[in-house]
């Protein structure tokens, strides 16, 4: 993270409005579907490695690369837009 993600970050937190921006994320992940499909992904990984015991930190480690790859180029685009306009918004105030 640079500098300026490091302070943007952190405005986001004080301010509160990271909570909200997480919850948006999380409501546009559901709404296009990602989260059955990272569902998905994990009974997958889980069938494969039927004989060893699938942990936690296992399962992450599957799925994460994938689940992020998943996640539609919309969604991201509309977060982003979202974030910078909220803190060019805050950085005039």
């Amino acid at each position: 993270m640079t500098v300026n993600n490091t302070i943007a970050h952190q405005r986001l937190i004080l301010s509160g409005d990271r909570e909200r921006f997480k919850e948006l994320l999380r409501r546009r992940l559901i709404e296009c579907g990602w989260r059955d499909q990272v569902r998905m992904l994990c009974r997958d990984v889980v069938k494969e490695n039927e004989s060893n015991n699938v942990t936690f930190d296992m399962l992450v480690t599957r799925v994460t690369p994938r689940a992020r790859a998943l996640v539609p180029d919309t969604v991201k685009k509309e977060l982003l837009q979202k974030i910078k306009t909220h803190l060019l918004t805050q950085k005039d105030q």
